[in-house]
């Protein structure tokens, strides 16, 4: 398209859910309550893991920081979305729907890294039980976080300034409750193929092979799990697994759907976005509080002092 149909673009459209005036205060009512049980289920989390020595193992730093990820990956979202249901606008101007899409890569990113860094953890400790110790010591934990969030802003920022170099016509409506980066793209004027090829290597690099390590690490796990003799060490073994599982299955079955479908602007693609946006984040205080002997008495404690307390 020539330079002199494009216009430079001050703000985008979400169209959203719906777009009935009837159905707003019903979906103002209910992502207020889901990100309110976010932020409050995994501030739980952390209080509940710093609070208890106990709990000061490597699989529960990494369980800390997922959920520190899990509520800045709601809040780059949902109040935004709050805010337009209940002004009855749709707009987003262009500075704050870049970067909403760089922190949205940032957090999504380090999700993928910190479920597959939970996994790597899981692993040692099973099936190589007596090195555990010396090789998840804390020194390579906190090295492992620093990298998995210099890699997660890396790739956000490289995405976010090929955004930048964009152009966009008349067309400023994203078919999507947030900026999604590639529901921008379809409304673009210019040249997307480097940005098309860079969310294609991510997707691969950093969700189809992470998650094919997790599988495979699972596999020796289940194996190991297997040989143990008695029946109280394979129960403990397999819920301290099966909770991360749930996780892993809720966060990569939505999360790879939307980014490697071909047509990203579909209803189902849009509720896939919200189940990994929104709902996984949302149900993983109670996973790992449910199918956790070590977080559930951990939290009785906790919430034990602080009624003492009241």
């Amino acid at each position: 398209m020539e330079a002199g149909n494009q216009t430079r673009v001050s703000y985008f459209i979400l169209l959203g859910f719906s777009q009935d005036s009837e159905h707003q205060p019903i979906l103002f009512c209910m992502f207020l309550s889901m990100y309110l049980i976010t932020v409050l289920g995994n501030l739980l989390i952390i209080l509940t893991i710093t609070s208890d020595s106990y709990l000061h193992t490597p699989m529960y730093f990494f369980l800390s920081n997922l959920s520190l990820a899990d509520i800045c990956f709601t809040s780059t979202t949902i109040p935004k979305m709050l805010v337009n249901i209940q002004t009855q606008s749709k707009v987003i101007t262009y500075a704050g729907c870049i970067i909403q899409m760089c922190f949205i890569n940032i957090f999504g990113v380090m999700d993928t890294l910190l479920l597959t860094l939970m996994a790597c953890d899981r692993f040692v400790a099973i099936c190589h039980p007596l090195h555990y110790t010396l090789i998840m010591n804390h020194h390579l934990c906190g090295l492992l976080v620093l990298m998995s969030w210099f890699i997660s802003i890396t790739y956000s920022l490289t995405q976010s300034l090929l955004t930048l170099r964009l152009s966009f016509c008349t067309n400023w409506e994203i078919s999507h409750f947030y900026c999604e980066l590639a529901q921008a793209l379809t409304i673009a004027c210019s040249d997307t193929l480097i940005n098309h090829i860079l969310i294609y290597i991510g997707a691969t690099l950093l969700g189809i092979v992470p998650f094919s390590g997790i599988l495979c690490s699972y596999v020796r796990i289940v194996s190991s799990i297997l040989t143990i003799p008695s029946a109280d060490g394979k129960y403990k073994a397999f819920s301290t697994c099966g909770s991360h599982l749930s996780t892993v299955s809720l966060f990569y079955g939505t999360g790879l759907g939307v980014y490697l479908r071909s047509d990203g602007t579909s209803w189902r693609g849009m509720i896939a976005s919200l189940m990994y946006t929104v709902v996984t984040p949302m149900l993983n205080p109670f996973i790992y509080s449910l199918r956790n002997r070590d977080m559930k008495r951990a939290l009785q404690k906790v919430l034990g002092r602080k009624l003492y307390i009241l």
